[in-house]
């Protein structure tokens, strides 16, 4: 039997809270005799907690796991559960404080966009800067740079200084460099989020590729589910640096999913601020998908969620503008549901059901509008949340885009300009007066 690519046998990682120490010896001083007085550090920021000098943080606990030759792992949890702390002792970009990491093979990781990427230098001495940092030899270099450069697309740029990229050239560069090294372990920190809808399912593609054919061995990070589901043939959930579930993928994805459901699935809005422009006539209290724990949803289907919301003064011709946004900021589709007048006093929830047929998998932000149009078709904003809640679209496997018969007949994607029109309808309208 192969022996394991990785091995993590009780790995811990302790961080000391606070400042290590004063600039100066003075300060150190002050601070010292400050303390022995009971009172507060002169040399301590305004506003900023005071944590003693024997406060520590454990950011992984006690994570053991072993990662077989040709496995895809996804490594998932919520911010601050210890993923790329663990990547990073993985990695060894810093060394556990306890228990010990076995690797067999070479690492390739990509940790950060343009992880060792000079910006005053082309993108051609970048490709030998970052190989030769990632353990390329100049001759493995020069035989693969032809494909380096084409899978990256980057073709037309190559001799440009990577200071004038994008963020998403870079991505590009970065992972095609990792991509082409001849190493047993790659390792991915939701680098992927950056490229274009195109690139990541290039990049996914390659991946599964490489283990499924070349027997390597994948480590990938990520909040979207998509991708996870994707690529990766078992799920590691982390949860304040413990291993809360090791297993297969659908499973992972729940676990996951549940440990972060209210923060998910419920939005409190009334305390958010407001852009200025907005009357206020009408505002928006909460925001939930009702019978449902998690913010899953899929391909082809239909979301429906609740909204509460409160009539502050009278309303003539009041429309509510339901928008959905890719997490890149990029608009994807809106819908407009008519309320007509609504008088001063009454609380609504509004059940509403969204057609998200046409929409591709990923993660997106719902919002909603409240405007009131005047008779001469003029628009007076009442209340607008635009990242009001977060959902996340998973594949379809039966659905194949472009072949099968979609309401809106072309599926959006990120290379296309603007938005497509959703259907959307009210399914359930209660009214009380308050």
């Amino acid at each position: 039997m192969a022996l394991p690519m990785i091995e993590i046998d009780n790995v811990s990682k302790e961080y000391r809270l606070g400042a290590i120490g004063g600039t100066t010896l003075n300060a150190e001083i002050q601070t010292k005799l400050a303390k022995l007085r009971g009172k507060e550090d002169p040399n301590s920021k305004i506003g900023a907690k005071q944590h003693g000098k024997n406060e520590r943080f454990m950011a992984l606990d006690g994570v053991s796991f072993q990662v077989q030759p040709g496995e895809a792992v996804g490594i998932i949890g919520h911010n601050g559960a210890g993923k790329s702390t663990l990547l990073k002792l993985i990695s060894r970009v810093t060394a556990p404080s306890g228990g010990e990491i076995r690797l067999r093979g070479r690492v390739a990781s990509m940790l950060e966009v343009g992880t060792g990427f000079h910006p005053e230098l082309t993108g051609r001495e970048n490709v030998y800067l970052n190989g030769a940092i990632l353990g390329m030899t100049k001759a493995e270099i020069d035989r693969k740079f032809d494909e380096i450069v084409e899978f990256a697309e980057m073709a037309q740029f190559i001799d440009t200084p990577v200071k004038r990229y994008s963020s998403g050239m870079y991505v590009k560069l970065a992972f095609s460099v990792a991509a082409h090294l001849d190493s047993e372990i790659m390792i991915m920190d939701e680098v992927l989020a950056v490229g274009d809808a195109k690139f990541q399912s290039k990049c996914l593609g390659r991946m599964g590729d490489e283990a499924s054919n070349n027997n390597r061995t994948i480590l990938y990070v990520s909040h979207n589910m998509s991708t996870i589901q994707r690529l990766c043939t078992r799920v590691i959930v982390l949860d304040h640096g413990r291993v809360v579930y090791d297993g297969d993928t659908a499973g992972g994805v729940a676990r996951y999913l549940s440990v972060n459901r209210d923060e998910d699935t419920v939005s409190y809005l009334e305390d958010l601020p407001r852009d200025p422009a907005c009357k206020m006539k009408v505002k928006m209290l909460k925001a939930w998908f009702p019978g449902k724990e998690n913010n899953l949803f899929v391909q082809g289907g239909k979301i429906r969620f609740r909204l509460k919301w409160v009539v502050n003064a009278d309303v003539f011709n009041l429309v509510l503008r339901i928008y959905l946004d890719h997490m890149t900021a990029s608009p994807v589709g809106f819908s407009s549901i008519p309320f007509g007048d609504c008088k001063k006093g009454k609380e609504y929830e509004t059940e509403i059901e969204l057609d998200i047929n046409g929409v591709i998998p990923g993660a997106y932000y719902i919002g909603c509008e409240f405007h009131e149009i005047d008779s001469s078709g003029s628009n007076t904003w009442h209340d607008y949340v635009q990242n009001m809640m977060q959902i996340e679209i998973l594949e379809n496997q039966q659905i194949k885009l472009g072949a099968a018969d979609h309401t809106n007949k072309i599926p959006w994607n990120h290379n296309m300009w603007g938005s497509i029109r959703l259907a959307s309808q009210i399914t359930d309208n209660s009214i009380e007066s308050i």
